[in-house]
């Protein structure tokens, strides 16, 4: 619950003054949810293993050997390739350039969004109209030929060119919605509060509407994150350049052009496989449990305490009759 600020505790009576919840209740609240449990701990093993998975990879996971499609061992623990390469430390080298082009494109799509969401949503005129259109624009843009189409006209592309290309592109689904949501909350009596008193157009999208597109931005950036990782896998598999020569799509393309399954080498693509699943899952438990600690202030609408009708903002709104 969205608590006074310094700012507005004179207009309380000292007696009756609320006292602010604590930092570590609210984390505890948030920690006490087991999906979003459940998603931070597979979502910070991925990045833990991005950062140092190619320092303790035990190959070199373009070393040829001698052990030819062998099958999980102590000296190989996910098995071997058709030309005797480790697929543990492939897996282990292409976690890095997962993650990084799914946390780049997941930021930057992010930031996009907001910036043309928002303001399209709060403000009117021409300039919201236009942004809105380009929204729409982008929306029915096929998105994966639109990257493919861009990524290919580059004279020279790698992991990070990748990710800002996918960022670029896939930004307008969040921009819609918070554009829908934003027209809903700057009508609503906090937003008036703030504005009747003078506040500065930014100040109000800072501090009223923005703490309310919480659980919407967190979804946004989620859900362009798995966006982003499906991306740059397919792209790897299709064999489009630049891309990460370990990363897991490209696993999958050699599992899939030397007939591992029709050779019963189920360990070449089954980790990856699984990968891709448990990083998918961890982050959509992840965004449930970022939609449960916040949604529910945000579907009660208003609190009230003590005689104060406070909304999800920084402005109070006194109840009609209501003496300062």
């Amino acid at each position: 619950m969205a608590m006074p600020t310094a700012d507005i505790m004179p207009m309380l009576p000292p007696s009756e003054a609320p006292v602010p919840a604590t930092r570590k209740r609210r984390q505890r609240r948030f920690l006490g949810n087991r999906k979003a449990v459940v998603g931070l701990v597979l979502f910070g093993f991925f990045c833990l293993l991005a950062i140092f998975g190619p320092m303790i990879a035990p190959y070199d996971p373009g070393k040829r050997g001698d052990e030819l499609l062998i099958g999980p061992s102590g000296d190989h623990w996910f098995g071997t390739t058709h030309l005797g390469q480790d697929l543990f430390s492939q897996m282990l080298d292409g976690t890095r350039s997962v993650m990084l082009v799914g946390i780049v494109a997941g930021v930057v799509a992010t930031v996009l969004a907001v910036l043309i969401g928002v303001t399209s949503g709060y403000l009117s005129g021409v300039g919201a109209e236009g942004l809105s259109a380009l929204s729409n624009v982008f929306l029915v843009i096929p998105a994966l030929p639109l990257i493919l189409i861009i990524t290919l006209s580059l004279p020279e592309t790698d992991d990070l060119t990748i990710a800002l290309v996918i960022g670029c592109t896939s930004w307008a689904w969040g921009a819609r919605v918070l554009r829908a949501q934003t027209l809903s909350l700057r009508r609503r009596d906090y937003v008036e509060a703030a504005r009747a008193t003078g506040e500065s157009t930014w100040r109000i999208i800072g501090f009223e509407i923005l703490p309310n597109l919480t659980a919407v931005i967190a979804a946004s950036f989620i859900g362009t994150v798995i966006f982003a990782v499906l991306s740059e896998i397919t792209l790897a598999f299709i064999g489009v350049p630049g891309v990460s020569e370990w990363n897991w799509g490209a696993i999958l393309f050699w599992a899939q052009s030397q007939q591992a399954l029709a050779q019963g080498a189920w360990w070449w693509f089954v980790p990856p496989g699984l990968a891709i699943a448990l990083l998918g899952t961890g982050l959509a438990l992840l965004n449930f449990g970022i939609d449960e600690y916040v949604n529910p202030r945000l579907r009660s609408g208003a609190t009230k305490v003590r005689g104060v009708k406070m909304r999800v903002g920084f402005t109070p709104v006194l109840p009609k009759g209501t003496k300062r």
